[in-house]
């Protein structure tokens, strides 16, 4: 027969090692990252996207005017640092695995809008993180089943 606090682990335990297998499985691939944003007058903000082969990414600025810098992997779309006027529409196509670099810079009087569909791959770093999740789920299990078969003293 199980104990109360042998069910409550497994249950708590069997929670966590779902919730670790189901974020290890959503992140394989591409993620898709909508972003919108606004930046005053003066400020700057960079972009690092991660990206595979084949990646498709569009952003779109809008300002009075701003400095833009973009650098893509490989043989990638290239922009040196240029001002720009209005609104610049961007859409290239990674050409190789790496990284792009954008940098832009908020040089008008009015606010600087930013749209952008990104598609991203997830930092390797977090498939460890995920594994962690899951291993401690096993270690609550395992801890727990040790109150059936001796309740320790105390307890």
């Amino acid at each position: 027969m199980l104990s109360k606090r042998t069910i409550i682990g497994l249950i708590i335990g069997s929670a966590i090692i779902g919730i670790g297998i189901y974020s290890l499985i959503s992140d394989i691939g591409l993620q898709e990252v909508n972003v919108d944003e606004t930046f005053g007058v003066g400020e700057s903000t960079s972009y690092q996207i991660r990206a595979n082969n084949g990646a498709k990414q569009m952003m779109t600025v809008t300002g009075e005017k701003f400095d833009l810098k973009l650098s893509s992997p490989s043989n990638g779309l290239q922009i040196p640092n240029t001002p720009h006027v209005n609104e610049v529409n961007l859409n290239w196509v990674h050409l190789e695995d790496g990284v792009t670099m954008i940098n832009i810079q908020n040089t008008g009087s009015s606010d600087l809008q930013i749209t952008a569909t990104l598609n991203v791959t997830v930092d390797p770093i977090l498939f460890t993180y995920h594994l962690v999740v899951i291993t401690s789920g096993v270690v609550i299990i395992g801890f727990s089943m040790g109150f059936t078969l001796r309740k320790p003293k105390g307890f």
